[in-house]
């Protein structure tokens, strides 16, 4: 498969069992004791336990590392070797076939083969430091017209195509979906209050290189048994691809911000080009700065609007997103970043009227790096898109290290998934970009010439006037500032850059701006790339 239909594949999840599904209250879970395989659950296979930890997972990973690579080559039955997309969105899940059901407060739900997902994903359960292989018969699903229930009576499948967990995030009596693992090494979870957007991955392999794009899989999945009184719930993995295996811990607690631990330890079969280090990857087709190339009655359509960084030195970074005519790619060197992440930070509704897709509840994800990273670049790579069904933005750690076959690797990280505050009683934030032809209203100006116009807004800048000192500091590589002013806007209290320019040649232009008073940041750094061309009608 190549990128446009892995991304398609894992935006599916949004149709699968995306409603709440009642359940008991939390009130019920009160004892504490290991939920037992049942009769119920469907724990169903004949193998007998075997040992399991983190090790004994990284271990085999080192093993499989060592030996060439083999595509799984799996005979699906014949009802469902060929189902069409319309055919495999009509399955679902019976959710009284959950496993943990009525035991615990998380409960967890698998995936159908077929369609897109013909590789076997296999899921275990791991209570008492024993794994156990939980096998999903055509019994624990519905098949919904147009497809004929009875056709898969008798269903045996060699795994699944991923799993969901759900958990009481908004109301005690209501199992919400928390997080779903679907397709290659794609996740996505939520914070309380949120909707699904966004996707992290396992791993990023010469994503946007010349050697085309690696998927590596999570092929197995390994969860822990939640107790009754259980507040996080805890997930291993291991990865298998041409260059690369993995073995991966993610300890899950849901919460106003759905916080994973990562760990992951990586064996190198083969020299990468490019190794991304917690991946993740978003949609954005348009907000103010490129409205004019769509005709579209909303005002905004994306699941992030910028990319924020926090370094080493604890400077603040945000980077607006654009929906460039070509692939675009930025490279912001760092060493032992204190954090990244695409945000999601315009909440209001009125700017998007997207009653339906909610992009006003999309979450926002932080990686915040556990450890010394070392030198290397965060990447962004924007992706051009005419359509808000194809997620075009990826962002990645980089090391600044060759990495050859024989490595071995391990990262440490914690994701946080949700609408994350952002303080601006020290900085300012970004609030708004707009763009549009450069100059002065009413006078014939230089077609060449842009306006880009930067809303900041914050506790810091409120009671400041205009002859208080605020200063903005503008550079621009690959284009000349013609112009730039900043000042105060008293209708809503904002302040307000603007900048003229023109680019130079045809690269990129790089803008990086902040707003200061006698040397003192009063901001956030504000960073964008920009293409004579980008904000253009189609």
């Amino acid at each position: 498969m190549d990128r446009r239909t892995f991304l398609a594949s894992t935006a599916t999840s949004l149709f699968y069992g995306s409603t709440t599904i009642l359940s008991m209250s939390l009130p019920a879970f009160a004892q504490v004791e290991p939920p037992p395989e049942t009769a119920e659950s469907p724990a169903r296979s004949d193998q007998p336990a075997q040992p399991f930890s983190f090790d004994i997972l990284t271990q085999r990973m080192r093993e499989l590392a060592g030996k060439a690579f083999e595509e799984p080559k799996v005979e699906l039955p014949e009802v469902i070797a060929n189902l069409s997309y319309d055919e495999h969105r009509a399955i679902r899940f019976r959710p009284d076939h959950a496993v943990w059901k009525g035991l615990a407060p998380f409960e967890l739900q698998a995936f159908h083969m077929g369609w897109l997902f013909k590789q076997p994903v296999r899921i275990h359960s791991i209570h008492e430091g024993e794994e156990k292989t939980l096998v999903f018969e055509g019994s624990d699903f519905e098949y919904r017209k147009p497809l004929d229930p009875a056709k898969f009576q008798d269903l045996k499948m060699p795994g699944t195509a991923g799993f969901r967990l759900h958990y009481p995030l908004n109301r005690p009596n209501v199992m919400d979906e928390l997080i779903v693992f679907l397709g290659a090494s794609y996740f996505r979870a939520v914070g309380m209050g949120n909707v699904y957007g966004l996707s992290a991955r396992g791993l990023a392999v010469n994503t946007a290189t010349s050697r085309g794009e690696e998927f590596p899989r999570f092929t197995d999945f390994y969860v822990v048994a939640p107790t009754r009184l259980s507040s996080d719930i805890t997930v291993y993995a291991a990865l298998d691809s041409q260059s690369v295996t993995g073995a991966y811990e993610f300890k899950i607690t849901p919460g106003q911000n759905t916080v994973m631990d990562v760990t992951l330890r990586l064996f190198v079969r083969q020299d990468i080009e490019r190794l991304g280090i917690a991946p993740m990857t978003s949609m954005f087709l348009f907000a103010e700065n490129n409205h004019s190339a769509f005709d579209d009655y909303r005002g905004q359509v994306h699941d992030s609007d910028g990319l924020k960084i926090v370094r080493k030195s604890g400077e603040e970074m945000w980077r607006s997103l654009n929906n460039p005519k070509q692939l675009a790619q930025s490279f912001l060197g760092e060493e032992n970043p204190k954090a990244f992440g695409l945000f999601q930070r315009d909440r209001h509704f009125e700017n998007y009227q997207d009653a339906g897709a909610a992009y006003e509840r999309r979450p926002s994800l932080l990686v915040e790096p556990v450890g010394d990273w070392g030198k290397g670049a965060i990447n962004l790579v924007e992706i051009p898109t005419e359509l808000e069904v194809n997620d075009n933005i990826v962002a990645f750690w980089i090391p600044d290290t060759d990495i050859k076959a024989g490595q071995e690797l391990e990262y440490k990280y914690r994701l946080t998934w949700g609408a994350i505050e952002e303080s601006t009683t020290e900085l300012a934030r970004v609030t708004a970009l707009r763009s549009g032809a450069g100059g002065v209203s009413g006078v014939e100006n230089d077609k060449g010439l842009r306006k880009f116009v930067v809303d900041f807004e914050g506790e810091v800048l409120r009671n400041l006037t205009q002859d208080s000192g605020v200063e903005a500091t503008v550079n621009v590589s690959n284009g000349e500032i013609v112009h730039s002013t900043v000042s105060r806007v008293d209708a809503n209290g904002v302040w307000r850059l603007v900048i003229d320019l023109k680019a130079k040649g045809k690269g990129p232009v790089e803008m990086k701006a902040l707003l200061n008073r006698d040397g003192q940041a009063l901001s956030e750094t504000w960073l964008y790339q920009w293409r004579e061309g980008d904000a253009d009608p189609s």
